[in-house]
């Protein structure tokens, strides 16, 4: 039996989310050359994150180093090495560019949700990346993008994005939201003795997931209506960077409710979720928002941002308050009232319809780009 290639390109995947996405393909893929098939080569940043049998790996750093070389390997490099695989079945760029290739079929999975971030000038001094991402990844995803056959998006908000943006079909744009079988909610639900009513918003220290409004909201529980029997955990150290810096200066010492508790491995993050009383995600963008799904499984309270993103990812959830992310006051207001006993701002939320093509696999994913 003729083998046929699949090549993943995935060189600037190597830590977050991100990189569970390689881990999660590369697994399926693994499965799926294991009968001989298909031929499976992976170009990656460093093998030894994401190790599976039956693949291939080519690994590069250099594209790492800076976005000139990123550009270069992506629009110039690249077409030779797809002729080093000649002929490739499948290539599958798992990092938003759609690189020069030499390929029967293309494809590529767009997570970087930037086009569409609202940056503020303050973010300049604090992570001047995400600012330039903001500006020119538009540009970026533009380039080749009409030459797949699929674009894979995780949400049907992006989906429309890309519509309006790109002059995409409905037939090439491929929603495929996270698969439930890698969310890890087989916690039970338990209580350290502290009865004390908790939020927690567990997330990475970058200036778009705006730290800052939670922070102002406990700032205004305490000292505007003076209610402090009440704790709010954020995944902050206050070391990480500018921004971390920044947040822990102007909040660490002043707030008594307000406990910078640092990153969590996944199993203490999980033992948060299950003695808090309420999630806090006031994040400005996102292209999932895998938090949000995390804590729906508890079955217990989440503010989230009133924003399409959180609207979507929300679906099918049944305690859920939106709030203005712009306006900590909003969010304080929410805060206190289901510190109080009050719950009447929560509410279930709709299921969002999805216009196919939609997978809900890898497995799902790879029959449609294959065939």
């Amino acid at each position: 039996m003729e083998q046929k290639t699949i090549v993943v390109s995935a060189v600037n995947l190597n830590v977050g989310g991100t990189l569970t996405i390689l881990r999660d393909c590369l697994s399926y893929l693994s499965d799926l050359a294991s009968n001989g098939g298909y031929r499976v080569v992976a170009l990656v940043f460093d093998k030894n994150l994401a190790l599976f049998p039956h693949i291939e790996y080519i690994e590069t750093q250099w594209p790492k180093k800076n976005w000139l070389n990123r550009l270069w390997y992506e629009y110039v490099s690249m077409k030779k090495v797809s002729r080093q695989f000649s002929p490739v079945y499948l290539w599958f760029s798992l990092h938003d560019t759609t690189p020069c290739v030499i390929a029967e079929r293309r494809a590529v999975y767009c997570h970087n949700p930037f086009p569409f971030y609202k940056w503020k000038m303050q973010e300049w001094l604090f992570t001047p990346k995400i600012v330039m991402f903001a500006l020119f990844s538009k540009y970026i995803y533009r380039v080749n993008i009409h030459d797949n056959n699929y674009v894979v998006v995780q949400q049907q908000w992006i989906k429309d994005e890309f519509k309006r943006l790109f002059k995409l079909t409905d037939e090439t744009i491929v929603v495929a939201p996270p698969s439930p079988a890698n969310i890890d909610s087989k916690i039970e639900e338990n209580s350290d003795g502290d009865e004390t009513y908790s939020f927690i918003f567990a997330s990475s220290p970058n200036s778009h997931k705006n730290f800052e409004c939670v922070c102002k909201a406990t700032e205004i529980l305490q000292k505007k209506y003076g209610i402090n029997t009440f704790k709010v955990y954020i995944t902050v150290k206050g070391d990480e960077n500018a921004y971390a810096k920044w947040l822990r200066k102007a909040w660490g010492s002043n707030l008594t409710a307000l406990h910078f508790i640092g990153f969590l491995d996944r199993k203490t993050l999980f033992e948060y979720y299950a003695k808090s009383h309420c999630m806090v995600f006031p994040s400005k963008v996102e292209t999932w928002g895998l938090p949000i799904t995390e804590f729906a499984a508890f079955e217990k309270p989440m503010l989230l941002p009133d924003l399409p993103y959180a609207h979507e990812t929300a679906g099918g959830a049944s305690k859920v308050s939106f709030f203005d992310q712009e306006n900590p006051t909003d969010l304080a207001e929410k805060m206190k009232a289901l510190i109080e006993g009050d719950s009447s701002c929560l509410h279930s939320v709709e299921k969002r319809t999805l216009v196919p093509p939609v997978t809900h696999s890898w497995e799902d994913l790879f029959t449609l780009l294959l065939n």
